[in-house]
């Protein structure tokens, strides 16, 4: 097939796609400047606030996962014009969002204890629990948040939610600088007022999208006359059996990198550290392909309620390869500017920890090498999934991203780390393993369904 077919796609893929990249990266900034921020008042608050964020960050995934299983169902019911359909997925995603919320809010809560197990330092531990209460309480408004995002993603109105994340990244920034540092009328809250510069930006990021979505003129009949009496059994269970398994997914490979995180500090701090500088970099990389992935899913569900099956492959195939060239350009820069890229991250002027920080550049120089190929098999994974959550295919991805991460990935990261002179290189390898492995699997599955359902088209 001549490849013009799929690159005339890439202009509306970018279009959808580009807002949910600065969405994701706008949720990924809200950490960063806490810790940028917390950084300055000390290293022991500085880890406080890691500490609590990695365990935040564990029950986020499992609430953004959750709530991907809306945007199908309303993309499909978009392109099929049945507002009864969009409005109950609409109706019955935010009420799940809304106690899955305040579920994750006290499961991180009873979660506090864990923070001895993992053999934390207890000037941290002490510091920590407060502002794990504070943005444990985060998620309430943040998963309600993502109920209103999914639901504008469904109708491709994906610029809603980027508009909302840049509000609410640069209120962040305010109500930190004011809180931890003390200014004006505001009192010196240290940790405690990053915590709350966390909650009040979350709050007002639902505020923001309520406001702006609801005062739509399309959109109004979605947010009139609601009553508990047209929540429906089978509505909440169709949702539940698309969100429970999506947001499965997404904890797998979370919390593999988490382990990854544990294993190179088992190895060393200064393994630790420069894992934190190639993760730190590919992270943001990878909400490029977050944003395709959520591209994926819109129009692949669009064709899917349009029954058209032929364009439903051209679309998909033609956000893989526009995923796989922009991968691609990252793992050449990442290639030649690995020696040079860890030094953002380090104060090299700083005489007493100077062989420690060599030490961190030249491992994180080569975790970048690893991170180089990685980035093209992770992007591909991740738009493939997006494409079969398009098709409400959840199930059999679950099993096959458990498998991928957990199976392949985890086991040669442990034993390459932890047994042979590889160390932290060897725990990328095993992680590269793992989504090489997700990549191949998931493209075989949405290769065989996609083919299935032309067949059974063509045969009617």
């Amino acid at each position: 097939m001549n490849l013009s077919v799929y690159t005339k796609e890439f202009r509306r893929n970018l279009t959808l796609a580009y807002p949910v990249m600065i969405g994701m990266l706008g949720h990924t900034l809200i950490g960063i400047v806490d810790n940028i921020m917390v950084g300055r008042l000390g290293s022991t608050e500085l880890a406080a606030v890691s500490l609590g964020n990695s365990m935040i960050f564990i029950a986020m995934s499992i609430g953004i996962g959750f709530s991907t299983a809306i945007t199908p169902i309303v993309a499909e019911a978009d392109a099929e014009k049945d507002n009864n359909k969009i409005r109950s997925a609409f109706h019955h995603g935010l009420f799940l969002c809304i106690i899955l919320g305040f579920s994750l809010f006290g499961l991180v809560v009873l979660a506090k204890p864990i923070m001895e197990l993992l053999q934390q330092p207890d000037d941290v531990i002490a510091l920590a629990k407060p502002f794990v209460d504070w943005v444990a309480f985060s998620l309430v408004p943040l998963i309600i948040y993502q109920g209103y995002k999914q639901f504008a993603d469904g109708l491709s109105m994906t610029k809603v939610s980027m508009y909302a994340i840049v509000m609410a990244n640069i209120l962040h920034v305010i109500i930190n600088y004011c809180l931890i540092y003390g200014f004006w009328i505001f009192p010196k809250m240290g940790i405690i007022g990053a915590a709350l510069g966390t909650v009040l930006s979350r709050i007002a990021m639902v505020i923001f999208m309520h406001f702006i979505l609801s005062r739509k003129e399309q959109l109004k009949q979605y947010f009139q006359n609601f009553s508990f009496e047209e929540i429906k059994k089978e509505s909440i269970r169709k949702i539940v059996n698309l969100g429970f398994p999506s947001a499965m997914q997404m904890l797998f490979e979370v919390v593999l990198f988490t382990a990854g995180i544990w294993l190179c500090g088992n190895i060393g701090k200064t393994s630790q550290a420069a894992n934190q500088i190639a993760l730190s970099l590919a992270s943001m990389t990878f909400m490029v392909a977050m944003g395709l992935s959520v591209t994926a899913m819109i129009r692949v569900s669009n064709q899917k309620g349009l029954n058209d099956y032929k364009q439903l492959v051209i679309v998909a195939r033609s956000i893989f390869l526009l995923a796989i060239l922009i991968e691609i350009v990252f793992a050449v820069m990442f290639v030649a500017l690995h020696q040079i890229l860890p030094y953002l991250f380090l104060n090299m002027e700083n005489e007493t920890q100077l062989l420690d920080n060599q030490e961190v550049i030249a491992i994180a120089a080569k975790l970048l090498l690893v991170a180089a190929v990685f980035q093209i098999t992770d992007g591909l994974q991740v738009v493939v999934l997006g494409a079969l959550r398009g098709l409400q295919d959840v199930k059999i991805p679950m099993y096959i991203t458990f498998v991928a991460y957990w199976i392949i990935g985890f086991p040669i990261s442990f034993y390459l780390g932890e047994f042979t002179e590889l160390k932290a290189v060897g725990v990328w390898i095993g992680l590269l393993a793992g989504l090489t492995a997700a990549a191949i699997f998931l493209y075989i599955r949405f290769h065989y369904l996609t083919k299935k359902l032309i067949t059974q088209t063509s045969d009617k």
